[in-house]
């Protein structure tokens, strides 16, 4: 297939994958000072079979707040390659940043980003990766061998003359010194590479000359490329990046504030369970944690553009034959089914009895319950508890209902604790006026997954 051929069907693809989903085109997300010129600019998902990148990008974004500098985000690159779990589907875009033809799929793509690389108060790149194996010296076995990328901190050359930050492999080296103090096993331990880019005598020099590092570089910025290694499971490889992203921040005297504790099984926990997507400008919300792989009659509007809210940037929803897949990173969460209804936006709660204290309880939110629960009787609403079986009651307003009374594979989540509460027009049964959640009986949950919740919900 001809590249001209080839970019036409990469946009017939985009066109018709995306046509109700948010287009996969990368954010760039600049947190802290506006007026900033000491910028940090973090990249990933430049190779969408690395996720270690794109989820430290992505907590970065939602779960620091920068206080002094700032930082720019593209958490995720090459989004389509992302989904498609896969280094390029139109080639390696990290080998794209030399000369490329205009009619490349990712022409536009490359240009966008140079230029963003190019901004005058950018004063440092780093590249996220994953690489294989654990980057040595020397020889100790195919694992562990200088052939290999992971647990490394990558520079082109030593440094860069009249640039500030140029001094790379001394910052390199403190990165890696911060990072070897805090270690989760020995073998983990980083070490600087310097892939001496700028002589171009061997192979791999040629190819690295071809990268986004070493196109900053010779537009006058800093740049590090950082490898995880492909042999960790994601959470430890995103604690070693945030490890260094924050000894990055140090060196350019960027201020932080960090949502959580740095500790790897911390950051399993928020990358598994603090997810979340509302539809439909919040009137439906849906926890992402333990999520069913499909939910069917799933409440849409008829007619209406589809719309979502995701808690990450790496989050997205794609179309396909009539249903809507939820994609976190390179992870198919769930698909769901739609039932298409009129929606009415009149109402945006509704009072709601929780273990005898009435509360007022708006649509697109969830609501912890021990015991029981009943939507308040009221004539305009009829109520549709999913999964509650009740031959005597074609409405569900007003009946005190508990966890035993509803079937358990109904649940929106594999552990049967979340349900949907549905409320319609009590006259016009197509009608769809809202929905909320209730979780019985939740775990505890920490502080930190509290104010992310809440967060989102309160956010526009």
């Amino acid at each position: 297939m001809s590249l001209g051929m080839l970019r036409l069907f990469s946009i017939f693809i985009f066109g018709v994958t995306l046509l109700f989903g948010r287009h996969l085109d990368f954010t760039l997300i600049k947190k802290g000072d506006p007026n900033s010129t000491n910028v940090l600019l973090v990249v990933g998902g430049i190779q969408g079979d690395e996720p270690g990148g794109f989820m430290a990008a992505s907590l970065l974004s939602t779960h620091y707040k920068i206080e002094k500098g700032a930082v720019w985000i593209v958490p995720n690159f090459n989004f389509y390659s992302i989904i498609k779990r896969n280094r390029g589907p139109f080639g390696d875009l990290n080998r794209k940043f030399a000369k490329l033809k205009t009619n490349d799929p990712d022409f536009d793509l490359i240009t966008r980003m140079k230029s963003i690389i190019k901004n005058k108060n950018i004063k440092m790149v780093v590249n996220l990766h994953d690489g294989s194996g654990f980057y040595r010296t020397k020889y100790i076995d195919k694992l562990h061998q200088p052939l290999k990328w992971g647990q490394s901190s990558i520079i082109d050359q030593d440094n860069i003359k009249g640039v500030k930050y140029g001094n790379l492999k001394k910052i390199s080296d403190e990165i890696v010194a911060h990072v070897n103090k805090n270690l989760i096993k020995k073998e983990h331990e980083f070490r600087t590479k310097n892939t001496k880019t700028h002589i171009k005598r061997t192979f791999e020099e040629k190819e690295m000359s071809k990268t986004l590092t070493f196109y900053a570089i010779n537009h006058g910025k800093a740049a590090f490329g950082n490898e995880s290694s492909k042999s960790l499971p994601v959470h430890e490889r995103v604690y070693y990046k945030l490890l260094s992203l924050e000894k990055f921040m140090d060196i350019m005297g960027i201020k932080y504030k960090r949502k959580f504790p740095l500790k790897p099984l911390v950051v399993k926990d928020i990358i598994d369970n603090d997810i979340f997507i509302s539809f439909n400008d919040k009137k439906i919300f849906i926890p992402l944690s333990g999520i069913r792989k499909k939910i069917n009659y799933f409440p849409l509007e008829k007619g209406a553009k589809f719309t979502f809210k995701p808690s990450s940037p790496v989050m997205t929803v794609l179309q396909k034959n009539g249903k809507y897949t939820v994609y976190y990173g390179n992870r198919k969460l769930t698909t769901l089914v739609p039932e298409y209804l009129k929606y009415d936006e009149t109402d945006n709660s509704i009072k709601v009895n929780i273990d005898g204290k009435i509360r007022d309880v708006r649509f697109g939110t969830l609501v912890s319950v021990k015991n029981y629960f009943n939507v308040r009787p009221d004539s305009r609403y009829r109520v549709n508890v999913i999964g509650y079986v009740n031959k005597k009651h074609k409405n569900e307003v007003g009946l005190n209902i508990r966890k035993k009374q509803i079937i358990r594979r109904y649940s929106i989540d594999k552990y049967g604790k979340r349900y949907r509460v549905e409320v319609y027009d009590a006259k016009f049964k197509k009608k769809f006026l809202g929905m909320f959640l209730i979780e019985f009986n939740p775990k505890k949950k920490k502080a930190y997954s509290i104010v992310a919740l809440n967060n989102f919900l309160k956010s526009k």
